[in-house]
């Protein structure tokens, strides 16, 4: 008889997502089994590239659907600009955390690990300029509004990066990038073209979008990261799901409160932090 591969982690509430070698995911309400199912106790052997795959999906698709999922929002450009000022805080941070995790994952011999967030880490270095570029494109003083705002909703992502990476046994920040590039790489050109029509004629502000997307460098990102922690012991990829569970919890939380703002709100405080007033019709 075959054997059927199957990872499992349990992630809230004694939920526990399931993934199998074709790639499928489901989730499992544990309460009241006690010790009668295995998936109430951690996993242990070997995953496969599919079954690690669906296990990381199931997790932002649990993320996401917590307290009754996101409602999108129509596209604005006062929204992109929101999102990508957001973006700016994270990608700041990443060359410098993951150099800081690489560190201490070299001191707890694990070098495999710290190399693969050195390497990820130069591969995301400079990325935060492209928001910088997008902001300047639209006419706006980017240093000076990065400077002063982080959006209400990515201070919550940015002191969870700043934890996972700070950890002693900083394994999470993994799950934490999983999450951000899997969704990144699900726009598409459609969206990206949409944004690019919002703008001012002449205006070219999609640097950040087009690179942190499905045009860009994600999918190969996503492909390298899976096959990266399927190679990993039962203990880190335990570890590395709940943290994109966790990800994902505060990226849909960050959707329904930024995304619940008007445009008027959101040029508000974009003015605010600019110091002057904003067109961005002009």
């Amino acid at each position: 008889m075959k054997r059927v591969t199957a990872e499992w982690v349990v992630v809230s509430d004694e939920t526990a997502i399931v993934s199998c070698e074709t790639g499928d995911f489901w989730f499992l309400d544990l309460k009241g089994y006690g010790d009668l199912l295995p998936f109430t106790h951690p996993m242990t052997g070997n995953g496969t590239r599919r079954s690690t795959a669906g296990l990381l999906n199931g997790a932002v698709v649990l993320g996401f659907a917590n307290k009754g999922g996101v409602t999108p929002s129509a596209i604005s450009l006062p929204k992109y600009v929101l999102d990508i000022i957001g973006s700016f805080h994270i990608t700041r941070r990443t060359p410098g955390h993951f150099a800081q995790a690489a560190k201490r994952l070299r001191e707890l011999n694990r070098p495999d690990i710290a190399s693969y967030l050195e390497t990820h880490g130069r591969e995301e270095t400079g990325h935060d300029r492209l928001v910088l570029k997008d902001l300047r494109a639209l006419g706006l003083p980017a240093e000076r509004i990065v400077e002063n705002f982080i959006p209400d909703g990515m201070q919550p992502l940015c002191e969870l990066f700043d934890n996972l990476c700070a950890a002693d046994y900083p394994i999470g920040c993994v799950g934490f990038c999983y999450c951000f590039e899997s969704t990144a790489a699900m726009k598409r050109k459609p969206e990206v073209d949409a944004l690019e029509a919002l703008c001012p004629k002449g205006v070219h502000a999609s640097r950040f979008l087009r690179t942190h997307s499905g045009l860009g460098s994600e999918l190969s990102h996503v492909e390298e990261m899976i096959d990266f922690v399927a190679s990993l012991p039962a203990s880190d990829r335990i570890e590395i799901t709940k943290a994109t569970f966790e990800t994902a919890m505060s990226m849909a939380n960050r959707l329904r409160r930024d995304g619940g703002m008007s445009d008027a709100a959101i040029l508000a405080k974009i003015q605010a932090a600019a110091g002057q007033e904003i067109d961005f019709a002009a």
